[in-house]
């Protein structure tokens, strides 16, 4: 009767490293397969991987590679809307955590979700027959196959997997991931870096980089950044199974570069959110001193208590229709009190208006640029002349 205990004995360390193990290939599948490679296109897969993930899949979620494509891809078109599936910002983060899979099952149903944004996903015999008709039966053969090695233990390990992509997945990166987290980019969703190590959910911790660079098959953007499914994909690459098709793109500088051209144009437009980003930083130090200027000078006593610093530089990472109405109010002032302040601020939403004017032409563009680095070179703010020579020799890696 010592079959009754399964095929495999192990100490509990082992039986925690293999559902450790079996739950990261589930996390793996989703990443790479569901998400980068189906949902956006951002990668293609050799015929061998592609067809594991989908069987592995079936084995230990349920879940229709067609369903979740389209369900995600309306996330991305409709992110914090009321038809967005699962908005921790219109639906509330408890709810999104805790019902992530049901409001998941529930997106399932819409049929005009799955006619609009599930095309291109597999249909072929297999798909058809087995994975979409059949997508329960998968998760009986998991538990089945558990028991057989592991006996009754084997059941523990099933729930694990079966509870793994409705709390990680559904409930944490929908949830958290728009709620809680650092942000690289002030995009037009209110997406958030978890961790900067991408390790326990394949990547997808960095889910603000994710939003800012959709179609990107590497999620991590910052040096100190790790995704671990980005390392996947590029083994999987050396050996010829799989094909990066995009990566975000890279704001570098070259230095024998000192004329704004076409070619630092297309750097700048690419870079948008890059651009932003490094504006911010890069005069950080200005703003920074002003608002002491003007806390020393008591000019503004109704906002004593808020960390305008932290303020400023979100609000100079953002496009102007960004910034909330009730934070509107509050930079009003403080540039009705700063000449510099306000200086800094109206360039940079001039910088949003350079890359927003679809209707103009490359050589009005150009010229527009041109114009946009003149002025600021003579701005007589030394940060805001450094980074526009820094924009002239700006190139795309």
């Amino acid at each position: 009767m010592e079959w009754i205990n399964g095929l495999i004995s192990l100490p509990w360390w082992g039986y925690v490293l293999v559902t450790l193990g079996l739950t990261h290939i589930t996390i793996a599948s989703v990443t790479i397969f569901l998400h980068r490679h189906q949902a956006h296109r951002a990668l293609d897969l050799h015929a061998l991987p592609s067809h594991f993930f989908r069987f592995w899949l079936w084995l230990t979620t349920g879940m229709v590679t067609k369903e979740w494509a389209a369900i995600h891809r309306k996330h991305h078109a409709r992110c914090e809307t009321p038809e967005d599936p699962h908005s921790p910002v219109v639906l509330g983060i408890r709810k999104v955590l805790t019902e992530g899979a049901e409001l998941y099952r529930a997106a399932c149903k819409d049929q005009s979700i799955m006619d609009k944004f599930g095309h291109g996903t597999p249909d072929d015999w297999i798909e058809r027959n087995l994975y979409t008709r059949h997508s329960a039966k998968g998760i009986v053969l998991m538990l089945i196959i558990n028991l057989v090695l592991f006996g009754p233990i084997g059941l523990t390990i099933w729930a694990v997997q079966m509870i793994w992509i409705p709390l990680w997945a559904a409930g944490v990166i929908n949830g958290l991931g728009h709620y809680w987290g650092y942000r690289n980019f002030e995009n037009q969703d209110a997406s958030t870096n978890i961790f900067p190590w991408g390790i326990l959910i394949g990547g997808e911790e960095l889910h603000n980089n994710h939003h800012t660079f959709g179609t990107s098959a590497k999620l991590s953007y910052k040096w100190f950044e790790f995704d671990i499914g980005w390392m996947y994909i590029r083994m999987m690459e050396i050996v010829g199974l799989a094909k990066v098709r995009k990566v975000a793109p890279r704001l570098e500088e070259d230095r024998d570069q000192q004329q704004i051209g076409v070619a630092q144009l297309q750097a700048v437009i690419a870079n948008r959110y890059a651009v932003a980003a490094r504006y911010a930083r890069e005069l950080k130090t200005v703003y920074a001193a002003e608002i002491e200027r003007l806390r020393q000078s008591a000019a503004l006593p109704e906002l004593s208590g808020i960390n305008l610093s932290r303020k400023m530089k979100v609000w100079l990472k953002q496009d102007a229709n960004d910034t909330p109405d009730e934070e509107r109010a509050q930079l009003a002032r403080i540039l009705e009190n700063s000449q510099v302040l306000a200086t800094i601020y109206s360039m940079r939403q001039e910088l949003t208006r350079l890359w927003e004017r679809s209707s103009l032409t490359r050589d009005e563009l150009l010229k527009e640029l041109q114009d946009w680095c003149n002025r600021a070179e003579a701005s007589g703010i030394a940060a805001l002349e450094q980074f526009a020579s820094g924009l002239r020799r700006a190139a795309l890696a």
